[in-house]
């Protein structure tokens, strides 16, 4: 042992297993200082007026830091968590138990990069080195074919690359126990209200499943997905579903908080492969991993562009005059439109959409209604549980055509797509329970009703006659 205390700081790597900072911190460090600050900035209102954080992301969060904490402790160890700005919080532990050392994982996003910067300036000022990690792709940034301002801006070049002369490296090893300072006062998670929400009781009975924050759960999940249900067996036939817990992984929302690694995820497709056989669904959700991994290296590339209405294309899309009107309703699940007003209403009730869903919404709200793209991305934001900004923001530019691969005249047929993965209606008739009454697929439709059929199925709650009704 060194003799060194190394403090390590936990933001968006909540687990034990294959976590860099923790595994070299304990292998470093006579002690280890494990901590987690609860930045109020992760729940202030945006420039948008949505919150940065909605109250289901928010549940999850502290979920997910309670299982760190209690994973610790198994470990003989422990987590200090507070409340405040980390630039704050950290110098003052640092003098207080002596570190010698700050280990924290690189991120990509502009604010997250803002208060890294901003930490590492204070630690500076007690000469303090503030070491970075990169642990939050599948493919370290330095085993990439290319460096990152040449990486292709059109996926397929880039996958196509990365398949042929870049490999996944190992996971890193879990520590089996190791020592903290003596006498470390750990603190306890806020509760909710202490967040400035109020708590969440129950998942909606109608969510595809019900979401749990911590490692814990995120590995049981993967053990369930692969090997006792073996799901992902059926992964690319089932993906573009709605119902249900398995039609794709549900792994999004442990992966956005680190609760589970990319290369964990690739490393059990591989034991799965050898085991049980590869296919088409084992590549498809390799792709997923793959795309993650493409919209933080996007990031890298282009920074803040991504927050900017014209992207890194220079153009941004048409907006409609009343635009705020149709944001509003839009917002509601209130469109008039039923497989739209289901997907948004999914959304505000669990925190959760499909990516069928997403892609239709975003392309709805832009093409459509003509509304500020980053208005909707803000929304997703605050709502979704497995949000995360390069994912998101990187989505959406790709929505507006001001992104990756634009196609600037393409947008889905909502009509069309509705009709193909909701032939009997059955997820409208779940979420948009004022037509519950109309049968099969003339849900989607129900402009066209005639007034008598209007009348038979009670359609007095719902818009039957939307302003932007889309074309069949």
């Amino acid at each position: 042992m060194s003799g060194k205390t190394i403090l390590v700081w936990f933001r968006k790597d909540l687990r034990i297993h294959d976590n860099e900072i923790l595994t070299e911190a304990v292998r470093k460090g006579e002690t280890v200082v494990p901590v987690y600050c609860f930045d109020p900035r992760q729940f202030e209102t945006t420039s948008f007026q949505t919150e940065k954080t909605g109250s289901i992301r928010a549940k999850f969060l502290t979920e997910c830091v309670a299982d760190l904490q209690n994973s610790l402790q198994k470990l003989g160890a422990d987590l200090i968590i507070r409340t405040g700005k980390p630039e704050d919080i950290l110098p003052e532990l640092v003098t207080k138990y002596e570190v010698t050392e700050v280990y924290h994982h690189r991120e990509v996003a502009s604010e997250e990069t803002r208060v890294s910067a901003d930490v590492e300036n204070a630690l500076w000022r007690l000469k303090i080195n503030l070491k970075h990690f990169i642990g939050h792709t599948l493919y370290h940034k330095e085993d990439l074919p290319f460096p990152i301002n040449n990486i292709p801006d059109v996926f397929s070049s880039f996958r196509k690359k990365i398949e042929r002369d870049s490999s996944v490296r190992k996971c890193t090893d879990s520590p089996r126990n190791f020592s903290i300072p003596p006498n470390m006062e750990s603190g306890v998670v806020p509760s909710m209200s202490e967040l400035g929400f109020v708590d969440i009781q129950n998942t909606d009975e109608r969510s595809v499943m019900k979401f749990k924050g911590g490692e814990t759960e995120a590995l049981a999940r993967m053990h369930s997905y692969f090997w006792e249900t073996d799901a992902v067996k059926n992964y690319k036939q089932t993906r573009n579903s709605l119902l249900g817990a398995d039609y794709s992984s549900k792994f999004s929302a442990w992966i956005a908080f680190g609760c589970l690694s990319p290369r964990e995820v690739y490393w059990e497709i591989k034991k799965y492969e050898q085991e049980r056989g590869s296919s088409d669904s084992t590549y498809a959700l390799f792709l997923q991993l793959l795309w993650r991994d493409y919209f933080r290296f996007m990031f890298k590339k282009y920074g803040n562009k991504f927050f900017q209405k014209i992207g890194f294309k220079g153009v941004a899309p048409e907006e409609a005059e009343h635009q705020q009107d149709h944001f509003e309703l839009w917002k509601q699940g209130k469109t008039g439109v039923p497989f739209i007003d289901a997907n948004i209403r999914e959304l505000n009730s669990t925190g959760f959409m499909s990516n069928r869903g997403r892609q239709n919404a975003a392309s709805f709200l832009v093409k459509n209604l003509k509304v500020n793209w980053m208005w909707g991305a803000s929304y997703f934001e605050e709502k979704l549980i497995d949000y995360c900004p390069a994912n998101n923001w990187g989505n959406w530019a790709y929505i507006a055509g001001v992104g990756n691969d634009p196609k600037e005249y393409q947008h889905f047929n909502v009509l069309k797509q509705a009709k193909e993965f909701d032939p009997n209606g059955d997820y409208v008739r779940l979420w948009v329970p004022e037509l519950a009454a109309v049968p099969g697929a003339m849900i989607h439709q129900p402009w066209t009703l005639s007034g008598l059929e209007r009348e038979k199925y009670d359609l007095s709650e719902y818009m039957v006659r939307p302003p932007f009704a889309p074309e069949v």
